[in-house]
């Protein structure tokens, strides 16, 4: 999948446990840890908003596009 998740990342430059973020953004654990780890397909706008928020970050900091090679 040409989209890469780099919540794990932010995560750990902000110093905060899935936990933490978890009960800041209102998503479950589970979730969160599907994010973190690239197990999801889609991700709806007010969760990113949220995210972004509790982290203090850009959408492009958590989402990156990797082009498939030979493409």
């Amino acid at each position: 999948m040409p989209i890469i998740m780099r919540l794990d990342r932010v995560m750990a430059d902000r110093k905060i446990s899935l936990k933490e973020l978890s009960e800041k953004v209102g998503v479950a654990n589970v979730n969160l840890s599907k994010m973190k780890t690239g197990k999801i397909s889609a991700i709806r706008f007010s969760t990113l908003e949220a995210i972004c928020d509790v982290l203090d970050c850009q959408p492009g900091d958590i989402l990156e596009y990797k082009r498939n090679e030979g493409d």
